[in-house]
């Protein structure tokens, strides 16, 4: 068993991520994604500082160097707050379940950007991983029509287009923390980006004058509740898994383990949020899980 224990951790990362969505999907549809996510980032830097003090001794980032705070917070604002606000309004619209496997092409938009921005190399296998995936979550969103047999996509094209801005989100966050991290701590990396997203949260909660609103979401247990949950198996319990798998295991393998949530959440969506998934919807997933998992071959 211990010798399988950096697969074992992406395998529970993977779980965690799937409990994050079903958690924050069903918070946010009570008190809307804007506090959701505002309180998340609070509960979330919370325990990602208490594992940072039991695992480095810090509470707080001081030991950051000015191009870590730079490169770290824009990382964070643009994957915490942006791309945050996207994916979590997308679980609202169309759930949990489509928006992960939405977020599939997050990777591949990583790959993407990483070959133009920082002209790492991209393989063919790696393009080929890229269609796979897109025909994976191709066979989710689209359908044809009984009548005139035309293809049309059958979930809301505004929730499908805040998911891939979430997904676009996630994957420029990730080079600029690419960029900043080097090799600082990644409890220490992920405060800052915490951080950034939260002072971005609130600048653009006091804009939109919804305190209220937040305030209100502090009343309602059952929300909270559930952001308690998702905010302790995300940069908690999450972060701190995915840490022990690439310690153990070669980061390739991590990332395909982890990278199965769009599978992993469907247990979920059926006996937490009562879905009804079509078998097409079960092939798709699996199809756009393989896709990410040829990328890192």
């Amino acid at each position: 068993m211990l010798e399988n224990i950096g697969e074992l951790a992406a395998l529970g990362t993977a779980l965690c991520w799937s409990i994050v969505g079903v958690a924050f999907e069903s918070a946010g549809k009570k008190v809307g994604s804007l506090s959701v996510n505002y309180i998340r980032l609070i509960l979330g830097f919370v325990f990602i500082s208490i594992a940072s003090f039991f695992s480095r001794g810090l509470l707080f980032p001081v030991d950051a160097t000015i191009n870590n705070w730079i490169w770290l917070s824009i990382s964070g604002f643009i994957g915490f707050f942006l791309g945050d606000m996207f994916l979590f309004q997308s679980y609202v619209e169309i759930g949990s379940r489509i928006s992960s496997l939405i977020m599939a092409l997050s990777p591949p938009i990583t790959a993407l950007l990483g070959y133009v921005i920082l002209r790492e190399r991209l393989k063919p296998i790696g393009i080929l991983g890229m269609i796979i995936t897109t025909i994976g979550i191709a066979m989710v969103i689209l359908s044809r029509d009984s009548e005139d047999k035309k293809i049309k996509i059958n979930l809301s094209p505004k929730g499908l287009l805040y998911a891939f801005l979430g997904a676009t989100g996630q994957a420029v966050g990730l080079i600029f923390s690419k960029v900043g991290m080097g090799d600082y701590n990644a409890f220490a990396a992920t405060q800052i980006r915490i951080i950034a997203g939260f002072i971005s949260f609130t600048v653009f909660i006091f804009i939109l004058k919804k305190f209220r609103d937040v305030r209100k979401a502090f009343d309602n247990k059952e929300a909270m509740k559930s952001i308690g949950i998702g905010a302790l198996f995300g940069p908690f319990i999450g972060v701190t898994l995915s840490l022990i798998s690439v310690r153990y295991t070669t980061a390739g393998i991590s990332s395909i383990i982890s990278s199965i949530s769009p599978v992993t959440i469907i247990p979920f969506s059926i006996l937490i949020l009562k879905e009804k998934i079509k078998p097409k919807e079960i092939i798709g997933a699996v199809i756009s899980v393989i896709g990410v998992a040829v990328m890192f071959i």
